[in-house]
């Protein structure tokens, strides 16, 4: 292993949350846990090669992960702040500020390249029970886990599949395979190329310079960006708000978005990763 270079995560060191439900199914989210990574701290630098502490800082609590450097001879240090839950909110947000500190080190961080993963409702068994207001609220009491997983070189998660509690294959991400089977990965790269191909040929039959197509196309993408949430996304914020309690203008002012419909889709995943981790208004 090259020094410093954290290993890529385990199947069984992934566990799958249930981030939205509703009556036709339900999406996942893949997380670790904090021990998963103190055994990744300890394979990769030594138990006694890094260190942790917290600080509270205006009111939030921050977890600082160090880690020796023989060479240098000295403690580097990578901090990040935690988000309490509602049961044990010293303990949870404790744990969450160590987990979000050892993202920064590069543990787990393949993570952020899973799919959109959606089991459909003939996949999951999705019960429904009336609520006061005369609507359905939707749960469901299975459990999911990672059967198996790849990457590829950039360290992408490339190969994927979920299975429910009865072992059976719930979600499957494609991947590339020697008899030519091709991935998401791969049918995206294609999308790409052709993209590039087809924004070369348009700029030889513009007549402009390749300086100056550039910068407009730069400008247009990046309004592109801020129009990116389609309606399912935005239908899939609005349950996760709803079954939250999280009022929208919160969600405004700490992100500081003027639109919800116009923040990038980075901003979003961060956003849903966020509400995911909040217990529902109810459990509250």
């Amino acid at each position: 292993m090259e020094k410093g270079i954290v290993r890529l995560l385990k199947a069984d060191e992934i566990e799958c949350r249930i981030s939205v439900i509703k009556e036709n199914g339900l999406s996942l989210l893949l997380y670790k846990d904090a021990r998963v990574d103190q055994k990744i701290l300890d394979e990769t630098f030594g138990a006694f090669r890094w260190m942790r502490s917290h600080q509270c800082i205006d009111g939030n609590l921050y977890c600082t992960v160090e880690i020796y450097d023989e060479e240098m001879g000295v403690w580097v240090a990578k901090q990040d702040v935690g988000a309490a839950g509602f049961a044990e909110k010293e303990k949870s947000q404790a744990s969450d500020s160590f987990k979000r500190a050892c993202f920064n080190w590069g543990i787990g961080r393949e993570l952020y390249t899973a799919p959109f993963i959606w089991v459909s409702a003939d996949k999951a068994e999705i019960k429904g029970k009336e609520i006061p207001n005369g609507e359905k609220r939707y749960y469901c009491n299975e459990h999911f886990s990672v059967s198996s997983i790849q990457y590829n070189e950039d360290r992408e998660i490339s190969s994927l599949v979920i299975v429910n509690d009865k072992g059976q294959a719930v979600y499957a991400m494609k991947r590339k395979d020697d008899n030519g089977t091709v991935n998401n990965s791969t049918e995206k790269s294609v999308k790409r190329s052709a993209v590039k191909q087809s924004e070369k040929n348009a700029v030889n039959d513009s007549g402009k310079s390749p300086e100056e197509d550039t910068v407009e196309k730069s400008a247009a993408q990046k309004k592109a960006r801020g129009k990116s949430l389609s309606k399912t996304q935005m239908d899939l914020l609005k349950a996760e708000l709803e079954r939250t309690g999280v009022k929208m203008e919160a969600v405004q002012e700490r992100y500081q978005i003027q639109k919800l419909e116009t923040m990038s889709a980075e901003l979003y995943a961060k956003v849903m990763a966020a509400l995911s981790k909040t217990k529902s208004a109810k459990a509250a």
